[in-house]
């Protein structure tokens, strides 16, 4: 089965009517010391801590200039929003909670039998503690899934990320994953090409600008995650404080689920989910291309409580392995509020060449494959 094979019985209106072919932080590497304590949660009948805008409202042409200026403004400020009117409705959603809950509650051997360390590719999946951030153990596990091309062959003038393209591993005894896992991919990479026409337009730019990275071999990368429940004398970080190497991020959460914390103006706020939304955040490239003006920002996800456990999909829209993604020159009001490109939260150089920054993040997060596979790049990834 192919992604392209298993199209929503039908698109909202207000997505494109076919899918293009490209299916789918800011200041210093140190957070304050208040930051690293959970912040009190917020009661759950407070405003949504986060900006909620409706992709419907871009549409309507007596709203969609707004929107965009809405859109612009949420990812300068907080780089985080909620969003509505996306089209995924609660049916789906329900499902791919459920076949996220029955992948997890396979036997610990067929879950192992598709481990990442089996994956040359960093696909598979990756046991609770196998996954590091800053060089702490996360306390989730999860499946990584990526588009299924051929395996490119290895010498001296392939680069280095060409490791990155692969097969997926799949579970024998859900097959069941793999179609929800196409289908919720699948509009999330429409919804995700709509925003970044819509990004495009808000920032003085021909609404195709983005197009030519993403090509006809995009790398998007989505996950179905979970976080067991803290043990006693165990970490709280379900996954540290990091900015996603990628252009955007469309997030899932299961329902009632809290943990994700956006830094913010110095604080670690609170972004439980909002219910019938997704969670939007910017992506490393989105901040290069804007030289800072759009937001990568750190966010994190504290373990659940002991006894209760999380689900939650997040979707990395990623252009070509080998896209060097554009520095735009935005108009002279906004290049004005732009405050440069920061490290990441290693304390990293963001690179401009999309293989190569998403290569130097799964070598830190996944040292078992590096050593499995790719001792070479233990000592880190040299862009050639």
């Amino acid at each position: 089965m192919t992604l392209h094979s298993v199209l929503p019985a039908a698109l909202p209106a207000h997505l494109p009517a076919h899918l293009p072919p490209h299916l789918p932080a800011h200041q210093s590497a140190a957070l304050p010391d208040d930051l690293t304590d959970p912040a009190p949660p917020h009661p759950a009948d407070d405003a949504p801590a986060l900006p909620v805008l409706d992709l419907r409202q871009a549409d309507d042409p007596e709203t969609a200039e707004s929107f965009r200026t809405a859109l612009r403004e949420a990812t300068h400020g907080h780089g985080f929003f909620y969003l509505v009117g996306h089209g995924a409705d609660a049916a789906l959603v329900d499902r791919v909670v459920a076949t996220a809950r029955a992948f997890f509650a396979l036997p610990e051997e067929a879950k192992l039998a598709i481990e990442n360390t089996r994956s040359p590719h960093f696909r598979g999946y990756t046991r609770v503690g196998g996954e590091r951030t800053q060089g702490k153990v996360d306390w989730r596990e999860q499946i990584d899934v990526g588009p299924e091309r051929p395996v490119l062959p290895s010498g001296p003038t392939q680069p280095a990320w060409g490791v990155l393209q692969g097969p997926n591993l799949w579970p024998e005894e859900l097959p069941a994953l793999r179609d929800v896992v196409d289908e919720w991919t699948t509009l999330m990479g429409a919804v995700a090409d709509r925003l970044l026409r819509e990004w495009a337009l808000s920032l003085g730019q021909a609404p195709d600008v983005f197009d030519p990275a993403f090509g006809d071999a995009p790398a998007w990368l989505t996950k179905v995650v979970r976080y067991p429940g803290r043990v006693e004398g165990g970490t709280d970080q379900g996954v540290g404080w990091h900015n996603d190497f990628g252009v955007l991020t469309l997030l899932l959460v299961e329902p009632g689920r809290r943990g994700l914390q956006v830094e913010y103006q110095g604080e670690a706020l609170d972004a439980p989910p909002l219910d019938g939304a997704l969670i939007v955040n910017i992506g490393e490239m989105l901040e290069w291309a804007t030289d800072g003006y759009l937001k990568a920002t750190r966010h994190r996800v504290l373990a659940p409580e002991p006894g209760t456990d999380r689900i939650s999909v997040p979707y990395f829209h990623n252009p070509s392995l080998d896209a060097v993604f554009p520095r735009l020159t935005l108009p002279a009001d906004l290049a004005a509020r732009a405050p440069g490109v920061a490290r990441d939260a290693d304390d990293e150089e963001i690179l401009d060449e999309y293989g190569y920054n998403a290569l130097k993040s799964r070598v830190r997060a996944h040292p078992n494959v590096v050593e499995a596979h790719h001792p070479h790049l233990a000592a880190g990834v040299v862009r050639a």
